[in-house]
């Protein structure tokens, strides 16, 4: 019931607070709420804005309405390319950022992907969720990290870094958290369902979120995750019949979802580490296991596990925490 009630009686605020002098990076943003929450960004007068796209076409299509609605200055947005299923990708843009921009206030990693079948992710080995969703979600925020504290120390400011995560992480037991190594068992076609995959995804960003966030204490970086709700996105178009039907009775419309994506940009210190629904700081919102001694446990784990991986894409990188 906590669901259907947000979906159809909670409205996020209309952002509002000013982004005048600041570098804001969006991740997929061609489409969607990174798309919306680009168009919030460059409304408020955010004075750099970098599209972060796959596809850099769709990219530049999605700049020109941008462009076009807000008549802002076109020099204003960039396009970037950065795929995320590609870790020379998510390297090559990390590397451009960190040499490129003076600075960054905002980053705000949106991209991801769904779907009901088992796609293997060759650069990883692991099926194409749990590589895109949390391991180069979670190498681009490392890679980024230097970067993001040195804008910190340089300019007296609190870069925000800030995972889009879902409501959804709570739709799955997480069964594999008993297997000897999680990350073996989530790429075993045979110890997975389908339909749990993408909440698993889900449930690992938060999880090593809540894990991580203490490691930054102290460096000026803010560290939080969201969940957006249900809305009209292109996230679903590989996704199942009964989540486009669910979408169809109680989505938000994509720009009133974007404006969560923009809260949790603007938050304070407060948020981090946390979880934010409905864009405010909740994390009594957060699922059962997640708040449980075992989630604590999983966390734990599923970090170890997590950085073991990371370090074998870009050793060291880890350290950057």
């Amino acid at each position: 019931m906590g669901f259907i009630y947000s979906q159809l009686f909670v409205t996020p605020h209309y952002p509002v607070k000013m982004y005048s002098g600041q570098t804001v990076i969006v991740t997929g943003s061609n489409t969607g709420l990174g798309k919306e929450a680009t168009r919030h960004f460059v409304r408020l007068g955010a004075a750099r804005v970098i599209m972060a796209v796959r596809n850099l076409k769709a990219g530049e299509a999605a700049k020109a309405d941008i462009v076009g609605t807000t008549h802002c200055d076109p020099n204003i947005i960039e396009v970037w390319s950065l795929d995320l299923s590609s870790n020379s990708s998510v390297k090559a843009f990390s590397q451009r950022a960190s040499t490129e921009l003076e600075r960054i206030d905002v980053l705000m990693e949106n991209a991801g992907v769904a779907g009901d079948k088992f796609i293997l992710d060759e650069e990883t080995g692991q099926e194409r969720m749990i590589a895109v969703n949390v391991i180069r979600t979670f190498l681009l925020a490392l890679l980024m990290l230097p970067k993001l504290k040195e804008s910190a120390k340089k300019f007296n400011i609190k870069p925000r870094l800030t995972i889009v995560s879902s409501e959804v992480h709570g739709f799955t037991k997480f069964e594999q958290q008993k297997e000897q190594v999680i990350f073996d068992s989530l790429k075993t076609p045979e110890k997975v369902n389908m339909s749990e995959m993408y909440p698993i995804s889900k449930l690992l960003e938060v999880l090593v979120v809540r894990e991580i966030a203490p490691k930054l204490d102290g460096t000026g970086v803010i560290l939080n995750m969201l969940n957006p709700g249900l809305c009209h996105s292109e996230l679903s178009r590989d996704g199942s019949f009964v989540l486009e039907v669910l979408k169809f009775f109680l989505a938000r419309k994509t720009e009133v979802g974007s404006r969560t994506l923009l809260a949790a940009a603007e938050a304070g210190p407060e948020s981090h580490g946390k979880y934010m629904h409905d864009g405010l700081v909740d994390d009594g919102s957060l699922s059962a296991l997640v708040k449980s001694e075992d989630g604590k446990k999983a966390a734990a784990k599923v970090w170890k596990e997590l950085s073991e991986i990371l370090e074998t894409i870009e050793p060291g990188v880890t350290g950057n925490l």
